[in-house]
């Protein structure tokens, strides 16, 4: 396995300096923001004085415009063309961030910073990822996703433990200096990045409605169901290993999630493409199920184990969504990223909120940490049958339309009947005035054939 991934990583070099950019943004730009957002609720309530209810409620509409807001993006970067949607987000964002810096004389102005910053996301990761697949063959779409998303991970992960050491000392400089990524990121955009090629016309009616439908198709289904139930292990984690453990142990536990994504996505990509979408389903929603239950588990290596489990998930189930949502609409890579944005913003919403009532219940009876994680584990299953069952009813609705298809194409052009017929008795056809023909035609395609 070591081998092909290094086989892999070798055809770096035959990628395209567009190509390293777009990755190296990846890196920088969550690089960036996580120097920053992980400590805007402890700015909002110290620094504005902000009722804890209130800095809750500002958060979840920014996460919620971020993630969700993407597939707007998405209709965006496709209409607009990607490298323009790009720099307008990443201007957006330096915006956002040079705000931010303002904010520690102007505390008030951390507000809108926050509200910017989540719609420069939004706009952003869709034709980002449209951008990294736009170029390549399909047999480089795992890799290439893969590895951008490995990226995206790995400057999520350092973020928070560079900017830890300095922001609650020195947070002018932090936010400053995370303007100054900004600023040179969109300044690389403008000055590296080839201009679109063309721009798509508005769309029709038609497309609108194709729009609306790729919402609905199994993969966007999936990725909010998978989210769902993945984000009771990102939201209340920290709750219950900081109560029986400790807040250092949860940090090990975050590293070895962020670390066996950034790992085993790439390594993996190519089998996770081969697998089945139904399989991949099965196979993630059951390591969900799985760890979580694992999680609520005595014993701090079943947390451990419950934490692989669900990264093994994460690294399969994201992966393969994104793969099958392109193959509905490999024209309308923005469109698709968007989608799934969209999807991870239900399905995070909804795991919160959720959780939390969850959480409020359980703890009131004995053994309530135990039985929280048991909850979540159910929700998992149940929520993968409900994934499995709607990407085997497309499959079913799907052979039906071809069977009809087919069976309307033999009724109104029974080729293979009349070549037949012709090769048996063309003087009985040639007295068919209608049909001579056609019966020509088909002598014609079946000398061809």
């Amino acid at each position: 396995m070591l081998n092909a991934a290094l086989g892999r990583l070798r055809r770096m070099n035959e990628l395209s300096p567009t190509f390293r950019l777009l990755l190296a943004a990846s890196f920088l730009i969550p690089l960036a923001g996580f120097m920053v957002m992980p400590f805007m609720s402890f700015f909002l309530h110290d620094r504005m004085k902000m009722d804890l209810e209130v800095v809750g409620l500002v958060i979840a509409v920014a996460s919620f415009v971020q993630m969700s807001g993407g597939v707007v993006g998405g209709y965006v970067a496709d209409r607009f063309g990607l490298r323009r949607t790009m720099v307008v987000a990443l201007v957006i964002r330096t915006i956002s961030f040079a705000l931010f810096v303002v904010s520690i004389r102007v505390p008030a102005l951390s507000i809108p910073a926050l509200l910017l910053s989540a719609v420069g996301v939004a706009l952003y990761l869709p034709a980002n990822k449209a951008y990294v697949v736009r170029d390549c063959d399909a047999d480089r779409r795992p890799l290439f996703l893969s590895l951008n998303n490995a990226a995206l991970n790995s400057g999520m992960a350092l973020g928070p433990l560079i900017s830890g050491l300095f922001i609650m000392r020195a947070p002018m400089a932090v936010f400053a200096v995370a303007s100054g990524i900004f600023a040179a990121v969109t300044l690389l955009h403008v000055k590296a990045l080839p201009p679109d090629a063309e721009i798509r016309r508005p769309e029709t009616r038609q497309e609108r409605g194709g729009a609306v439908r790729l919402l609905l198709i199994p993969p966007v289904i999936t990725a909010a169901l998978g989210f769902y139930a993945y984000m009771f292990f990102q939201n209340y984690l920290s709750l219950y290993v900081v109560a029986h453990y400790s807040s250092t142990v949860f940090s090990v536990l975050l590293l070895i999630n962020g670390l066996l994504v950034v790992a085993l996505q790439p390594v993996l990509a190519k089998r996770i493409n081969g697998l089945g979408f139904p399989l991949a389903t099965a196979l993630s929603f059951a390591l969900f199920a799985c760890g979580l239950l694992l999680i609520g588990w005595a014993g701090l290596l079943a947390v451990v184990v419950g934490v692989v489990l669900i990264s093994l998930g994460e690294v399969v189930l994201f992966l393969k969504s994104e793969l099958e949502a392109l193959r509905y609409s490999p024209d309308s890579p923005g469109v698709v990223f968007g989608n799934q944005r969209l999807a991870t913003g239900i399905g995070a919403f909804a795991s919160a909120w959720a959780g939390g009532w969850f959480y409020q219940r359980a703890t009131n009876s004995p053994d309530g940490d135990s039985r929280f994680w048991m909850y979540c584990a159910v929700q998992a299953a149940i929520g993968g049958l409900l994934a499995l069952a709607v990407s085997m009813l497309s499959r079913r609705n799907a052979a039906r339309a071809d069977e009809e298809t087919a069976g309307l194409g033999r009724e109104v052009d029974p080729t293979a009947s009349d070549d037949r017929a012709a090769s048996d008795d063309r003087a009985a056809s040639d007295d068919r005035a209608t049909s001579g023909k056609q019966t020509a035609s088909d002598e014609q395609n079946a000398s061809l054939g």
